[in-house]
This record gives structure tokens, C-alpha cells and sequence, in this order.
């Protein structure tokens, strides 16, 4: 429709695509500070997967309850959509790789490893969903692509091989398992993409963290009974109501808003403003420190997401 000149379909095509990169700021914003908070917590105080079992099954509340609320509206059709039967199984993997794995490795990881560290080896995400994207949807790789995949995942792997498992800073297999989760959390944004055109995001991430729930209880049920509750002061608290609040609530809730109106590879690449966070505000409370090493690594990183954000020629590889 134009009016005075003004094409309005293209006013609100571009007021979505602000709305959606604001929400993607913020939801990189909560999670860069939830290295250095969620550190605080755990596993001083709650051990990793009952953290998570405490995590998702609040946010899964959360999410049931705002899905119910809202589907009260009259005018909330596309809210009370029913998911298909062909897509319950996708909706499962995502509830795996979204929630489950992404979650348990990255607290596993984190109260092994530095914030620092971790921040850093997530910020591979991007590189990682066009690795996956070319396997599982055949999308292009170009050279420059490909080279930016080498020299990203090359300055990963000088983070995680700095470490002995030794130091007081970081540890091998932290940075292995916070790893692990990024690739698990670039699969999650592959595979829910394609739900985002057909049905609400409150109404996919609701079931999204129905079936992660499950996933994850069998593994952090007894760390989560030996929580002692008794021993929280203020701080804890607050830390532990962030963590379940602003860095699973409103990020998830936030993301899959943001993929409803951009893709997967550019909500990946906001992934690169994290370790900025995390390394600002945990040198600033004297968490952690930042090295020469994590610097050349954190450059390599920088240039390798570059090289796969940005579209310099059409020849491919494969």
C-alpha cells in the first residue's frame, strides 16, 4: 500500500526488523552479564544440572502461563494455532538442542571454566550455524566463507588447548563442554526457523521447554536435591532470580521473536557482543582476567565471524 508517497508495507517491514535486532541487543546484553552472575551461583552453591532442572522448569512455567494468558484474546487466532503432527518431532529436537544439551553443558562448562573463556568459544556459534545450515539445508559455502570457518574455529581451539584443566581460570574440558553446548545451541536455531513462519513463538517455545524439561530431570535430579536453600544470602538470590528471569525467560522469549523476522545466521553473529560484556564486567568485579593469548584468540574469532557474516563473491566451494 502507498500512501503520500510512503510505501507502508515496507514502513512496518522495516519497524519489525528494528523491533527484532532491539530484542536481539538485549537478549546478547542479559546473557553476556550471565557469565560473571550465574559463575557466582554455581557449583558453590548449585551444582550445574540441578541448576538446570531449576532453570527450565521456571522458565517452562513462565512460558505455559503468558501462552494461556494471551490466548484469551479474541483476536489471538494465530496464538491458538495447534501444532501439526508432522512437527512435534522437530519441536522435540529443539526441546534436545535448544534447552537440554545447550543448557547442561554450558552451566557444566561454565563452573569449570573462566567467563572469559566461555564467552569467547560461544561467539563460534555463527560459524558453526553455517557449518550446519550447508550440511542440513544445503546453503552455499563460498571461499571466503570457508576460510573464516578455519580461522574462527583455529582461534577456538587456542582457547580450549591454552588450558591444562590445571589453572584457576579456566579448564580443557569446560571450554569442551561450553562448546559443545554453542554447536548444540547453532543446530537449535537451524532447526527452529523453519517453525517461525507457522506458528506463534510463544506457542514453539512453550513446547520447546515442555520437551527439554524432561530431557534434562533424569540428569540433575539429585544435584538439585542437595541444594541448601538455607545457605542463599541476598546476593545469591538475586543472582539465581536473574538467571531464571532475564537469562532464560526473556532471552529465549525474546530470540524466538527476533527469528520470526530474521534469520538464523544474523541472530547468531549478535552472539559476537557477549564476550564484550562478559569480559567488561568480570575484569571489573575482579573475576577474571584477560590475557595476550585470549586477545590473539578472541581476534581470530572476530575475523572468522566477519569472513562468514558478509557476502564478498558468489563462488562457492560446495
Amino acid at each position: 500500500m502507498v500512501f503520500n508517497g510512503f510505501n507502508l508495507d515496507n514502513i512496518e517491514a522495516m519497524h519489525r526488523n528494528i523491533k527484532a535486532h532491539l530484542a536481539l541487543g538485549a537478549v546478547n546484553l542479559l546473557y553476556g552479564a550471565n557469565y560473571v552472575i550465574a559463575k557466582e551461583v554455581t557449583p558453590a552453591y548449585i551444582k550445574p544440572f540441578g541448576f538446570i532442572i531449576l532453570r527450565v522448569s521456571v522458565a517452562m512455567c513462565l512460558f505455559w502461563a503468558v501462552h494461556k494468558a494471551l490466548s484469551q484474546k479474541s483476536d489471538a487466532v494465530f496464538l491458538r494455532k495447534k501444532i501439526e503432527k508432522k512437527d512435534w518431532a522437530l519441536l522435540a529436537m529443539c526441546g534436545l538442542f535448544g534447552v537440554a544439551i545447550n543448557q547442561l553443558m554450558f552451566f557444566k562448562g561454565l563452573s569449570m571454566t573462566s567467563p572469559i573463556n566461555a564467552s569467547l568459544i560461544m561467539i563460534t556459534t555463527p560459524i558453526i550455524v553455517i557449518v550446519i545450515a550447508a550440511i542440513l539445508i544445503k546453503e552455499r559455502i563460498t571461499w571466503h566463507k570457508l576460510l573464516g570457518i578455519a580461522i574462527g574455529l583455529f582461534g577456538a581451539s587456542a582457547i580450549i588447548m591454552g588450558n591444562n584443566g590445571n589453572g584457576a581460570n579456566g579448564s580443557f574440558w569446560g571450554d569442551v563442554f561450553v562448546a559443545i553446548n554453542a554447536s548444540s545451541y547453532a543446530l537449535y536455531l537451524v532447526l527452529v526457523k523453519p517453525m517461525m513462519q507457522r506458528y506463534h513463538a510463544i506457542t514453539i517455545i512453550k513446547w520447546v521447554f515442555f520437551f527439554g524439561f524432561f530431557i534434562v530431570v533424569p540428569f540433575g535430579w539429585s544435584e538439585f536435591q542437595q541444594i541448601e536453600w538455607h545457605t542463599f544470602d541476598a546476593t545469591i538470590w538475586l543472582s539465581v532470580l536473574y538467571v531464571l528471569i532475564g537469562a532464560t525467560f526473556f532471552t529465549y522469549l525474546l530470540n524466538v521473536y527476533a527469528l520470526q523476522t530474521l534469520n538464523a545466521s544474523v541472530v547468531s553473529t549478535y552472539i559476537y557482543t557477549q564476550p564484550v560484556i562478559a569480559t567488561t564486567i568480570a575484569i571489573a568485579l575482579g573475576k577474571d582476567s584477560l590475557s595476550l593469548e585470549k586477545v590473539l584468540a578472541a581476534m581470530a574469532i572476530f575475523v572468522g565471524v566477519f569472513l562468514v557474516s558478509r557476502n564478498f563473491e558468489k563462488k562457492v566451494v560446495f
